[in-house]
């Protein structure tokens, strides 16, 4: 989703380590700027809520868990799709209402509720100041392979662009969405820098396409040992900010 007509970047401000001109950052989602699991767990609370009314059947016999069960069996029998997080549940939701005897349109309705739950996220408290501020300096683009809509979130209007795994047709660790963020912004791989907290989808899937990055490790987790140290790790974005504009003390490099 583009939110800005013009795809003109900032001017190259170059990071405290003199490794790149980076005029481009891209972000994950889900657990590096906001919480993940209690929203999900609360938009499926709400959905199977909607469905002990609606189809109190399926309700009766599938609760949250055994629904998450089958929709890995409905990712597992169509690779093709698994990618989708949403056209997963959608299909799922429909596959078990018709079980049931329920028009398969009600899946519909259910994922209009679990959209709107989905969207109901509370940002880390560093995160809303930190990205109007590099927003100012750089090119930001949301990359996440999951169904979130930034623009109905509270970070609405400050990313240049959103990708999903859905609209690029593949999740990371695949560099489809790291491309994508590329051709959009006309960058090179060496001007772009991503953050993001899991070591592999994030942090090794953006080296292996040429971008830095950098790891925010909010939990506390260790770096796993078979892998390449990142470019640096911090626990919020303040740290990052300062990382980028060469305001920390060096105690924030590596892991």
């Amino acid at each position: 989703m583009t939110v800005s007509p013009s795809n003109r970047l900032p001017q190259p401000a170059r990071s405290s380590r003199n490794h790149a001109a980076i005029r481009l950052i891209t972000l994950d989602l889900d657990d590096t700027l906001w919480p993940c699991a209690p929203v999900i767990q609360a938009a499926d609370d709400a959905v199977q809520t909607w469905l002990s009314i609606h189809a109190p059947r399926l309700a009766a016999v599938h609760d949250v868990q055994s629904q998450r069960r089958h929709r890995g069996q409905i990712m597992r029998q169509s690779p093709e799709i698994a990618h989708d997080v949403g056209q997963i549940r959608h299909r799922s939701l429909g596959a078990l209402l018709a079980e049931f005897g329920y028009p398969a349109r009600l899946a519909d309705d259910a994922m209009t509720l679990f959209m709107a739950h989905r969207n109901r996220v509370e940002p880390y408290a560093d995160v809303q100041p930190v990205l109007r501020t590099l927003a100012a300096r750089y090119c930001l683009i949301s990359v996440t392979n999951g169904n979130a809509d930034v623009e109905a979130t509270p970070l609405r209007g400050i990313f240049r662009h959103h990708l999903t795994a859905a609209e690029v047709g593949a999740a990371k660790p695949d560099p489809a969405i790291f491309n994508r963020a590329l051709e959009l912004t006309g960058c090179q791989p060496a001007d772009c820098l991503h953050l993001g907290d899991d070591p592999w989808m994030d942090v090794e899937a953006a080296r292996a396409c040429g971008l830095h990055a950098v790891w925010i490790n909010r939990t506390g987790r260790d770096w796993p040992p078979e892998l390449k140290p990142p470019l640096a790790a911090v626990t919020n974005l303040h740290q990052f900010a300062a990382w980028m504009t060469g305001a920390h003390n060096g105690d924030d490099d590596g892991v």
